[in-house]
């Protein structure tokens, strides 16, 4: 069979060859060709629907599209079961609501707290000072009063008794020198005796007085205006520091309450943003695919097990595509290290789909990855040029076939 042959073994083989009596030495074209299995993808105009919730974590699915459905623009393509998260939203904003009107409660309990404590403290202050007033000026000056007072009456009920007992005395005296007592001496002798008996009355209940002043009323009293004194001056010590206190520990409330109120309305606007994607539309006339279509590659995997009523996709990852209908589809292969090793920008060649290997279909390789990925392949991109029919869709293969190396002119031996 014949091969391309390096020159510098060339002569060498000719030798050997000619002593076989066999060589044939000539020109010919010569050629590398490379096929692989491609890909037809949107080129970039995809939509991945992605699930990336804030708080919300339950996305039941109610209605989702059959993989690979042609829709038009405004179709449901996706909608999530929504009564669980509309009643965490009717409490959330009846919550927020209450939050509001306690913040405006606390920030009104506030002002007043602060105007207040100025006359609150003063009150106290005049308070301690009158106490501490009264109980000075009943210890140096009406104490002593009060008893002078109660001994002065005590004197004079004594005084008034003595001389209403001498006014007897001397009324009997001078009714007893008449040999007959007339009506009118009786009379004013029985009035003499009674006003003998209410001063002695008098005195005895003046006395009793003036014991219990001097004994209970006047050591009461003076207890009770020394522990006013006393309680004043706690009470206006204990305000002077409990109303600061009371101010900055409202003052702290206060903050944490619009802390609180503030997360509340973070939590229900990222509730709210959740809400919003219960439901996925068609942007456009196009078709939607179950699995994503990412990076040159249509993943579907397990994914396409949730992707069902009541299935629950996971958050965070594409699970589905849409595919605009005026988006154009390239090819995507990965490549292995020698084929991709093989290829240079800009080489042409064809593909065919399998079932129509009658139909050709010119491509061109745009990009090559310079490193490989993850995997150990190397991504390559192709234009193609399709025909009016068959058109294949997103997701399916082609067969491309590539010219890598060519020379016009090859010894052959």
């Amino acid at each position: 069979m014949a091969r391309l042959t390096p020159f510098h073994i060339l002569p060498a083989l000719i030798a050997a060859a000619s002593h076989a009596g066999e060589i044939t030495i000539e020109p010919r074209p010569f050629s590398v060709e490379k096929s692989f299995t491609t890909t037809a993808l949107p080129a970039g105009e995809c939509v991945l629907l992605k699930l990336d919730p804030k708080v919300w974590t339950d996305f039941a699915i109610a209605q989702i599209t059959s993989h690979g459905s042609k829709v038009a623009k405004g179709d449901v393509l996706v909608r999530f079961d929504s009564e669980a998260i509309d009643k965490k939203l009717e409490d959330s904003r009846r919550g927020l609501e209450a939050g509001s009107l306690s913040l405006a409660q606390a920030e009104q309990d506030f002002r007043i707290l602060q105007e207040t404590a100025p006359d609150k403290l003063e009150a106290l202050r005049r308070a301690a000072g009158i106490a501490k007033e009264e109980n000075s000026y009943f210890t140096q000056v009406r104490r002593k009063a009060s008893e002078d007072n109660a001994a002065q009456a005590l004197k004079r009920s004594d005084q008034i008794l003595s001389n209403q007992r001498e006014e007897l005395k001397q009324l009997a005296k001078m009714y007893e020198a008449d040999d007959i007592t007339e009506n009118t001496e009786e009379i004013i002798l029985v009035r003499q005796q009674d006003a003998v008996a209410a001063a002695e009355f008098a005195q005895r209940m003046e006395g009793l007085d003036h014991k219990r002043t001097l004994e209970v009323t006047l050591p009461r009293e003076a207890k009770t205006l020394a522990d006013n004194e006393r309680d004043a001056a706690i009470a206006l010590k204990k305000a002077e520091a409990d109303i600061p206190r009371s101010i900055e520990l409202k003052k702290l409330e206060l903050q944490s309450l619009k802390t609180a109120h503030q997360r509340a309305e973070q939590d229900l606007a990222e509730l709210e943003a959740d809400r919003a994607r219960f439901e996925f539309k068609a942007p456009a006339d196009g078709c939607f695919y179950h699995g994503s279509i990412d990076n040159g590659r249509w993943t579907a995997g397990k994914i396409t097990d949730t992707l069902l009523p009541d299935g629950r996709p996971p958050a965070h990852a594409a699970f589905a595509t849409f595919i605009p209908g005026s988006a154009k589809l390239a090819l995507v292969s990965f490549l292995d290290e020698t084929t991709a090793r093989s290829l240079k920008l800009e080489l042409t060649g064809a593909a065919t789909l399998p079932g129509r290997e009658d139909v050709e279909i010119p491509v061109k390789l745009l990009k090559l990855a310079a490193t490989p990925g993850p995997d150990g392949t190397y991504r390559a991109d192709f234009s193609a040029a399709w025909p009016t029919e068959p058109v294949p869709a997103a997701g399916a293969t082609a067969q491309v076939r590539l010219i890598a190396y060519q020379q016009a002119t090859a010894i052959v031996v």
